[in-house]
């Protein structure tokens, strides 16, 4: 097993410090091309999505009529193209994040340590592209209400709507933009916290690290709920699917041939509560890969028809509170066993 960068000491005390700063300064440096990579992506995108409304072609304007003046509306063009070089680039980390968990095999051809940089730095890319796009959301908001309201109360209510989860109470966006709200104050926790290991501790850092999975999987929701590009099924929405369909292997592979050797399972193990629930993980996980080749090849995924009048949602601010409720209880619990197990072993040691 490669051995995993370690926090520089505090000059104070010899022990590491709280914040690894060595490899945060580190990762700045290298995050400087990739962030210039990732806007270059996402000024293509935007010309892109620009081209495609000049054009007549953009599934938005089936929605949003008025969209059409492109000159107008350049600040939604640009949040939209935030989103999507965020989600592309939420789809690029959560890939090396699972080929750095992965156990090496013949077709490796990049080591572990050079991954898992790679994987910190899109990592924090990712983190910045969608508050970008939160952003370019919150200024369009100003701008298409700069007539109605005082300045104070446009600032205050265009901050609710964008950054206030469950603020935003109009349409579909009641629930999509809670989802992507969740995702992003999961992201910044959960993708930062490798910088903070020392303080609590590496396999709690990597064990809480494994929920950006759920964070990504509301992402990708986000995006096909909300999305206009990608509202009426079509081979659009279809490729967003196809794409998950490595994700989904590389999770199964890594649950099958994790890189630690406690986290394998065979046969002889499947006793106890534990080796039960990793096992139901890996089938879940199986169950999930079928579900998303289903979907790729039918096309099918319960999306919009054009023309076609949408019914009630079936999905509610209520239920996703509730979910996040189950996903933060299960956290929780994850991190207080993580702590019971390490003063156990302290004690005994």
């Amino acid at each position: 097993m490669p051995p995993q960068p370690s926090p520089g000491p505090s000059a104070a005390t010899g022990r590491p410090a709280r914040v690894d700063t060595r490899t945060l300064r580190t990762d700045l440096r290298h995050l400087l091309l990739d962030a210039a990579i990732a806007l270059a992506v996402t000024a293509l995108i935007f010309l892109l999505l620009r081209h495609r409304v000049a054009e007549g072609t953009s599934q938005t304007l089936a929605v949003m009529p008025y969209l059409a003046d492109a000159d107008r509306y350049l600040l939604y063009w640009l949040c939209q193209a935030f989103g999507w070089s965020g989600l592309l680039w939420a789809w690029i980390t959560v890939m090396l994040g699972l080929l750095r968990a992965t156990a090496p095999g013949r077709w490796t051809v990049v080591s572990h340590a050079r991954i898992e940089r790679w994987h910190r730095v899109t990592s924090l890319t990712t983190i910045g592209l969608m508050f970008a796009h939160a952003l370019a959301f919150f200024v369009e908001l100003l701008r298409e209400n700069a007539d109605g309201l005082g300045t104070a109360a446009l600032v205050w209510s265009a901050f609710v709507d964008v950054f206030v989860p469950g603020g935003y109470d109009s349409g579909t966006g009641r629930v999509a933009i809670l989802l992507g709200l969740i995702a992003l104050y999961l992201a910044v926790p959960l993708g930062l916290s490798f910088y903070v290991r020392s303080w609590t501790g590496t396999r709690m850092w990597r064990v809480l690290h494994r929920f950006v999975v759920a964070v990504y999987a509301l992402s990708v929701w986000h995006t096909l709920l909300y999305g206009t590009n990608v509202w009426f099924d079509g081979w659009f929405r279809t490729a967003v699917w196809a794409l998950q369909l490595p994700v989904a292997l590389l999770l199964l592979a890594r649950l099958l041939a994790p890189l630690r050797r406690e986290e394998r399972l065979a046969a002889r193990d499947l006793r106890g509560a534990g080796p039960l629930l990793r096992l139901g993980g890996r089938v879940t996980a199986a169950a999930g890969v079928v579900v998303l080749l289903l979907v790729t090849v039918t096309g099918r995924d319960g999306g919009r028809t054009p023309g076609a009048g949408g019914g009630e949602m079936l999905v509610t601010q209520p239920m996703v509170w509730g979910a996040l409720a189950v996903l933060l209880t299960v956290m929780g619990a994850v991190a207080l066993a993580v702590r019971r197990d390490r003063a156990g072993a302290g004690r005994t040691g």
